[in-house]
């Protein structure tokens, strides 16, 4: 399958707008959000507040939990994971920017069943831009773009708190 670069990449506000509207029928099944440092933590607390401010949010750093770990050493920009409310038997809707190879997810579902067994895990990203190494597939999708393997994609959040979405080239 052959890839090229995105004419134009899309609006992330408009992406974020998308996976609110399909997110809100989920409500209905005791759900938190939790959110992957940091875009998808960024984002999880914006869907929170477009969503209603009483669904529990949590964050985590799955940095110690990358199965390339001993291969890239400690990223440099660590946060503490923080998940305030009960994950046993809870849905958990976990968010994250951008899903690529999916050792992201499966690093975060291995760190989430440290604080319990949830009833059932929910993965809902702003882009999914292909590439999987894992049979790890997203439940909620903003847009799916298909991006060249050296490309990155990146969630930027402005003072105002506005999200964009920002092309990298390279190796």
């Amino acid at each position: 399958m052959h890839a090229s670069i995105p004419p134009s990449l899309p609006d992330a506000e408009r992406l974020v707008d998308a996976l609110t509207a399909q997110l809100r029928p989920l409500l209905g099944q005791d759900p938190a959000l939790v959110g992957i440092h940091s875009g998808g933590a960024w984002l999880a607390q914006r869907l929170r507040d477009e969503l209603g401010g009483d669904i529990p949010l949590g964050a985590l750093d799955i940095s110690f939990y990358r199965d390339d770990f001993k291969r890239i050493g400690l990223h440099t920009q660590t946060k503490p994971s923080n998940i305030p409310f009960e994950v046993e038997d809870r849905h958990i809707i976990l968010v994250d920017d951008v899903l690529y190879t999916g050792r992201t997810i499966r690093g975060a579902m291995n760190e989430l069943f440290d604080y319990g067994r949830p009833a059932r895990i929910t993965l809902a990203v702003l882009v999914d831009r292909g590439g999987r190494e894992l049979p790890i597939e997203a439940q909620v999708v903003g847009a799916r773009l298909h991006l060249l393997p050296g490309q990155n994609l990146e969630l930027l959040r402005d003072g105002n708190g506005r999200f964009s979405l920002k092309l990298h080239e390279g190796s």
